[in-house]
């Protein structure tokens, strides 16, 4: 079954990573490439879930050279693949190859959720290699001083209440049926009882049930993460603040946050449960860029992607955001907005 509605091709893959390159007839009007990044967390898809529910179709339409990394679904083979194998390992191959492959210097991330978190870590370190950085729904600051101590998975993720290391040496892997339950506790008046009601009151409307079962199957569509990775995210991240801190290493390197200096673009979602906007409002006060900016959206964590309003409001407007900051491709005229 095919996984996203903008056509796609296989262009570079390492161990279980593949990046997809999206095609178009239009030609390609900016030099810069741009590489979305996801989560390690369920499939890449949401970003490109169906025709008027896509985030790749925006930047594809709009003349960008577009990528996106699908990390692959782990085995038990991989549950020592840390923050390290990612960030210094997997990520700089990829950029490389893009930037190699449109002969760019630099290109463009767009990290969502997890994704985002690593993708500020992957740009700090590796500052050349990015040219912009647009973090969206990206937890960076997880302190006990700030508001996001209300939220669910904070709690949860305590080391009072989750004893992080007997998690990971008993189950390798995060399993997805553990990650999934969790999602689907942090509203279960919503999940369990109002969505289905919803449904059944919405039958006869088509459009409706088709795209709730196309978000269905995206929120089923479940995967393990690494075990390590999950280890170290929950302990150095949700229990330790490190990144904030400035004393996150990611393996001999200190992630410093103040490296970044390519222009920024942060995106929050103002109803997010998965990742509260305090969580993501510090970042751009941490890195050293002057050109910064924060966009605090009316939306849920998965509606800041495929929600109407995002699709008709938020994602032009980034689009134009990154126009103005890209390379135009040889023989396009200048007439960015």
């Amino acid at each position: 079954m095919k996984k996203g509605a903008t056509p796609s091709e296989v262009v570079y893959e390492e161990d279980r990573l593949k990046l997809l390159h999206y095609t178009c007839d239009a030609p390609v009007r900016y030099r810069t490439p741009l590489v979305f990044v996801f989560a390690l967390v369920n499939r890449p898809y949401i970003l490109d879930l169906k025709d008027g529910k896509s985030v790749v179709q925006h930047f594809v339409k709009a003349g960008f050279d577009t990528y996106l990394v699908d990390w692959g679904i782990p085995t038990e083979a991989d549950r020592y693949l840390a923050l390290d194998d990612y960030i210094n390992a997997y990520m700089p191959n990829v950029i490389k190859h893009v930037c190699q492959r449109t002969g760019s210097e630099s290109a463009s991330v767009l990290g969502y959720c997890m994704g985002g978190t690593m993708s500020a870590m992957f740009t700090a370190l590796h500052q050349h290699l990015v040219k912009n950085l647009i973090l969206m729904a990206a937890g960076v600051d997880f302190g006990d001083d700030a508001d996001q101590r209300t939220g669910l998975l904070q709690r949860w993720t305590s080391p009072e209440v989750l004893d992080i290391d007997r998690f990971v040496d008993a189950f390798g892997n995060a399993p997805p049926q553990f990650l999934q339950a969790s999602f689907l506790m942090l509203k279960p008046v919503q999940n369990f009882l109002e969505k289905p009601i919803g449904l059944f009151e919405r039958l006869d409307d088509d459009a409706y049930v088709e795209d709730f079962l196309a978000m269905e199957g995206w929120l089923n569509d479940n995967i393990p993460v690494p075990g390590e990775v999950f280890r170290e995210f929950v302990k150095y991240l949700y229990q330790q603040n490190l990144l904030v801190k400035g004393k996150l290493r990611v393996g001999k390197q200190l992630v410093n946050l103040k490296n970044i200096i390519c222009p920024v673009l942060n995106l929050m979602a103002q109803k997010d449960d998965l990742v509260p906007c305090s969580q993501s409002a510090p970042f751009n006060d941490l890195v050293g860029a002057s050109d910064r900016r924060t966009i605090r959206f009316p939306a849920g964590h998965i509606g800041l992607a495929v929600g109407s309003k995002a699709q008709s409001e938020l994602w032009p407007a980034a689009c134009e955001w990154l126009a103005a900051r890209s390379e135009l491709a040889e023989g396009q005229l200048e007439d960015r907005p």
